[in-house]
């Protein structure tokens, strides 16, 4: 049986192109999950490592949904060589338990930690940079509202409830709240 593993790192990420391109390559069932592979146990893909038997294939759509490093990578695919389980990455190929299958997993499996850690390190460089040189800079997701925006809901709520408010404004209930208690309001 094909079996293919689909992964997104957040919630608000999508998993329709891998599950499209797992079926066109004849996954029979998949299992997908919304975890970060950052993290060694991810829930979904322990039940998948469980279920795989003797003559199955674990598909997955690039080599970064399957592992997090070389080490896992290593770890996991020697895990399923041993259990007679095939490996088909599909931006690198199957991947064969012979030395020479081996060596260049591990290779694509190095280039792949590496390129990770080089994102990380260009983004940390970046965040460095701008911290030293925007007095403006702010690390974390923007605010969704503009200061005028709160002042005026916070204005607002010296009459009115916290739901009149957020009809009017359209900021939640838990924004304002929690803006009135940044803001020492009580």
């Amino acid at each position: 049986m094909i079996i293919g593993y689909a992964r997104v790192s957040t919630i608000g990420q999508d998993l329709n192109s891998q599950i499209a391109e797992l079926k066109s390559k004849g996954a029979q069932a998949i299992y997908k999950e919304k975890f970060t592979g950052t993290k060694i146990d991810r829930p979904v893909f322990k039940k998948l490592l469980l279920k795989l038997k003797p003559g199955d294939t674990l598909m997955v759509t690039k080599l970064d949904r399957f592992a997090r490093n070389a080490l896992e990578a290593q770890q996991v695919i020697k895990s399923l060589f041993d259990k007679q389980v095939s490996v088909n990455i599909l931006n690198v190929g199957v991947v064969e338990d012979s030395p020479t299958g081996r060596l260049i997993f591990n290779i694509f499996s190095a280039f792949a930690e590496f390129e990770r850690d080089m994102i990380i390190s260009r983004t940390q460089d970046g965040k460095a940079y701008a911290k030293k040189h925007n007095p403006n800079y702010r690390e974390g997701r923007p605010r969704k509202y503009t200061v005028y925006q709160m002042d005026l809901a916070m204005n607002l709520l010296k009459n009115s409830s916290y739901t009149s408010v957020a009809k009017q404004t359209g900021i939640s209930k838990s924004t304002l709240i929690r803006e009135r208690k940044r803001r020492g309001i009580i």
